[in-house]
C-alpha cells in the first residue's frame, strides 16, 4: 500500500460489482438529494426573511401602585399577644381589628396612667392660674407704690418750697431787726449828745439803752429763726432724696417679686405643656393595643402566632393583600439592554400557566401573549445584575387575564426594528447590541 514491498497486486475498480451498481440506482437517494437541495433553498430565503428585534426579560406579576402590594401589618410599640380576631384568608376591611396586645413596659402598665396625667395637668393649670394673679396682684402693688412715690415727692417738694420761702421771710424779718438796730443804736447816740449838752435828761438815754438791747437781742432770735429755715430746706432736699430711695427699693422688690413669680408662672407652664404631651401620647398608645387593618384586603399570612408571645417595636404580626389593585409585571432586562428600552414603548407579555406560543422574532405569529406598556424603567441596578421595568396593560390590546394572581411568574419581549434573519444571526454571533430603537411617536415629537 505504501509502496516499499515487492507485492504487485492491483486493486479492482468497485463498479465492476452488481451490488456497487445498483446502490446508484436506487430512488431514494435521489429524492434525499432533492430533499437536501430543498431545505437548503428554504434556508436561504429564510436568511432574508423579516426579524424583529427583541429584549427578553423576566419577572414577576405585581401592582402598578405602591399601596396596592402585599404589606405587612407591623406593631408601633412592644407588647405582648394577647387575642387574635382573624385567622389566615379572612376578608378585613379598613379599621378591622386584627389582634390585640397587652402592655410590657414598667412605665405604662398603670391602668389609671391616662386619668392621673389628666389630674396632674389640671393641677398644673391651677398652679398656673395661681401665678397669674400672683403676678397681677404684684402689678397692682408696683403702681400703687409707683403713685404714693408720686404724691411723697409731691409733698417733699411742697415742703422745699414752703422752707424756701420761709428763708425769704426770716431774711426779710433778719434784715428788718437789722435796720431796727441800726435806728435804735443812732437815737442811742443822739441821746447820749443830747444829754452832755444838757438838752436830754438821763432816763431818756436809759430808755434807749433798754431799746437797743433789747433790738440787739431780738437780731440774735431772728438770725437764729434764719438758719433754722435754712436747715429746713435742707431737711426737705435729703427728704426728697430719702423718698426716691425708698420707693426705688419697694418697686425693686416688687418687681423682684413679679419676675419670680413669672418665672415660675412659665416653669408651670412648660410643665402643663409637657403633661399634655404625655397625656396625648399616653392616650395614643392606649389606641395602639388594637392592631388595626391599614386598607381592605385578605389576611395571607399570620407572622406571629400564638398567645402570650412578646413582640417588640415595627414587628411584622400579618400579610395583607390589598382586594382592589390595578396589576402590572415588573421584568428585569440586562444592562446592555437598557438605553434600548423607553418609557412608554409596547412590550408583549405571557404569564406562566397560561397556554402560551412564543415566536420571539415574529410577534404576529404567537398565542397567547398580551399587550403592554413600559411606565417605569429603574435607574439603578437591582442585586440580581439587572435592571427593573415595570410594565402595564395595554389599554388598545386585550385584557390580560383576571385569574392572574400577585407574584406569577411573567416573561416579556419589548419589540424593536425589524431587521433580516442573517442580520440578527451575525449580531447575535459576534454579540453586538441590538439597534437602537426610536418610537415613532417621540420622533414625531421631537419633529414638532
Amino acid at each position: 500500500m505504501l509502496n516499499i514491498s515487492y507485492n504487485k497486486t492491483k486493486l479492482h475498480p468497485l463498479d465492476r460489482y452488481d451490488t456497487v451498481k445498483n446502490l446508484t440506482n436506487r430512488p431514494h437517494y435521489k429524492i434525499l438529494n432533492k430533499i437536501i437541495a430543498g431545505v437548503s433553498i428554504v434556508a436561504v430565503v429564510g436568511l432574508f426573511l423579516p426579524w424583529t428585534q427583541n429584549i427578553s426579560g423576566t419577572g414577576s406579576v405585581t401592582t402598578l401602585q405602591p399601596d396596592q402590594r402585599p404589606q405587612s401589618i407591623q406593631s408601633v410599640i412592644s407588647g405582648r399577644l394577647e387575642k387574635w380576631y382573624v385567622q389566615e384568608g379572612d376578608f378585613v376591611k379598613k379599621g378591622d381589628t386584627i389582634v390585640f396586645i397587652s402592655e410590657i413596659k414598667e412605665d405604662y402598665m398603670d391602668p389609671n396612667l391616662v386619668q392621673n396625667t389628666k389630674r396632674q395637668i389640671d393641677a398644673k393649670k391651677q398652679s398656673l392660674q395661681s401665678y397669674g394673679s400672683k403676678v397681677s396682684t404684684l402689678t397692682g402693688q408696683i403702681q400703687a407704690i409707683e403713685m404714693e412715690k408720686v404724691l411723697k415727692l409731691e409733698q417733699g417738694r411742697n415742703k422745699i418750697k414752703q422752707s424756701f420761702l420761709k428763708i425769704k421771710s426770716d431774711s426779710m424779718d433778719l434784715v428788718a431787726v437789722k435796720t431796727q438796730l441800726k435806728i435804735a443804736n443812732t437815737q442811742y447816740n443822739r441821746s447820749v449828745e443830747l444829754n452832755k449838752e444838757g438838752l436830754k435828761p438821763l432816763t431818756d438815754i436809759e430808755e434807749k439803752r433798754l431799746k437797743l438791747q433789747e433790738v440787739e437781742a431780738k437780731i440774735i432770735t431772728q438770725e437764729n429763726k434764719f438758719l433754722t429755715s435754712k436747715n429746713e430746706l435742707i431737711n426737705a432736699k435729703v427728704e426728697i432724696n430719702r423718698i426716691s430711695a425708698e420707693y426705688a427699693e419697694k418697686a425693686s422688690k416688687a418687681n423682684s417679686d413679679k419676675f419670680t413669680a413669672l418665672s415660675s408662672q412659665f416653669d408651670t407652664d412648660a410643665q402643663v405643656n409637657k403633661l399634655q404631651n404625655q397625656y396625648a401620647n399616653y392616650s395614643i398608645r392606649n389606641g395602639m393595643y388594637y392592631i388595626k387593618a391599614s386598607q381592605n384586603g385578605y389576611v395571607n399570612r399570620a407572622v406571629q402566632s400564638g398567645i402570650g408571645e412578646t413582640i417588640k417595636e415595627g414587628t411584622p404580626i400579618a400579610t395583607i393583600m390589598p382586594s382592589d389593585y390595578d396589576i402590572a409585571v415588573e421584568t428585569f432586562v440586562n444592562p446592555i439592554d437598557l438605553p434600548l428600552l423607553i418609557k412608554g414603548e409596547k412590550v408583549r407579555v405571557w404569564f406562566d400557566g397560561w397556554p402560551t406560543i412564543v415566536f420571539s422574532g415574529w410577534p404576529n405569529m404567537s398565542y397567547g401573549t398580551f399587550g403592554g406598556e413600559i411606565v417605569a424603567i429603574e435607574n439603578f441596578i437591582s442585586e440580581n445584575g439587572k435592571y427593573r421595568v415595570l410594565i402595564a396593560p395595554d389599554k388598545n390590546e386585550d385584557q390580560w387575564p383576571k385569574q392572574l394572581s400577585i407574584g406569577a411568574g411573567a416573561q416579556t419581549i419589548a419589540l424593536l426594528n425589524n431587521v433580516p434573519v442573517w442580520f440578527e444571526l451575525w449580531r447575535t454571533l459576534n454579540g453586538f447590541p441590538p439597534n437602537y430603537y426610536t418610537p415613532a411617536n417621540k420622533t414625531t415629537k421631537e419633529k414638532k
